[in-house]
């Protein structure tokens, strides 16, 4: 439990840019966790397609790019 605390706590200082970074937790998981979506696997890629009449889609697709830009530890 308190790793999705954790993770809840770090998302938007790692990922969310512009007035989502100061979104408090409850706001994240109304608007982001809430999102209707497809996981979509075609070849070897798994593709995530949200619904495009979703007011924060465009937050998830820049949360998700922030975090592909992340440095992987090794």
């Amino acid at each position: 439990m308190q790793i999705a605390f954790d993770l809840l706590a770090w998302l938007p200082v790692l990922a969310m840019t512009g007035k989502a970074r100061l979104w408090e937790p409850r706001r994240l998981r109304l608007c982001l966790f809430t999102a209707a979506g497809q996981l979509i696997t075609t070849g070897r890629r798994r593709i995530l397609r949200l619904a495009r009449h979703w007011p924060w889609s465009h937050d998830i697709t820049a949360a998700l790019d922030g975090l592909a830009q992340l440095p992987t530890a090794s």
